[in-house]
């Protein structure tokens, strides 16, 4: 599979998403620059975290004009599997691809700890593979977290099983003290209705290998690489 990801000014997170897709989950990579208006042959495509244009005006709000940002919302609209990872989730809501909207968190203070999150719903490209009732231990770095979205949207999230992980504690309780940023319901991340598209606060690339102290991340990505697998599987 050959994964694009994307590559603004002040991403930080993109050259650590390539070494996980290349050396760890042994998949094709490339960075694709914030002014290329093509994607090439990807087979899925990820927008890494940082501070996209210094997060000036609003985190994410000028990454969504860039040029390769109309590629990435063609590719969506095609079915095309995107995952966006902190600042990429906070874009890809700026974008209209994900409901809701990251605001400043609750304490306005920058957060960098691992957290445990709980699996809403396994039925999406992004959780397949997380097994049943497994807590991920995975770190969060953000300043600008708190998920936030009406309650009519809210509503239709819960309808439509799109809250894909939320805050939680070691036991699998959704407490107040386990919501590091004070998002509503303590949402962690959510895909879109045609569950193609998905964000998340916490960094899944910063938890794939031994040697950082947790691996759980790579169940996410393990989980997206199946569901390609199955789908060209299928139209072969």
């Amino acid at each position: 599979m050959h994964f694009a990801v994307i590559q603004f000014p002040g991403s930080n997170c993109d050259q650590d998403c390539v070494h996980v897709m290349r050396r760890v989950c042994g998949q094709g990579a490339r960075l694709v620059w914030h002014k290329d208006s093509s994607l090439g042959t990807a087979d899925a495509v990820l927008v890494p975290g940082g501070f996209s244009y210094g997060d000036y005006l609003r985190t994410g709000s000028i990454a969504r004009f860039s040029p390769v940002m109309q590629a990435v919302q063609q590719f969506a609209a095609h079915g095309g599997p995107v995952l966006g990872i902190c600042n990429g989730f906070q874009i890809l809501c700026e974008a209209g691809l994900l409901p809701g909207a990251l605001v400043r968190n609750r304490s306005l203070q920058f957060r960098c700890e691992p957290v445990f999150l709980k699996t809403a719903t396994s039925d999406s490209p992004f959780t397949n593979q997380i097994p049943a009732d497994r807590l991920l231990r995975i770190p969060i770095a953000h300043g600008d977290g708190c998920y936030y979205a009406d309650p009519a949207t809210l509503d239709r999230l819960r309808a439509n099983r799109q809250v894909l992980w939320q805050y939680a504690d070691a036991a699998g309780q959704l407490t107040e003290e386990s919501n590091p940023n004070g998002s509503v319901e303590n949402i962690a991340g959510v895909c879109n209705e045609g569950r193609n598209v998905a964000g998340l606060m916490p960094h899944p690339e910063r938890a794939s290998e031994a040697i950082l102290g947790s691996e759980d991340g790579l169940l996410i990505f393990r989980s997206l690489i199946h569901w390609l697998d199955q789908r060209r599987a299928a139209a072969a």
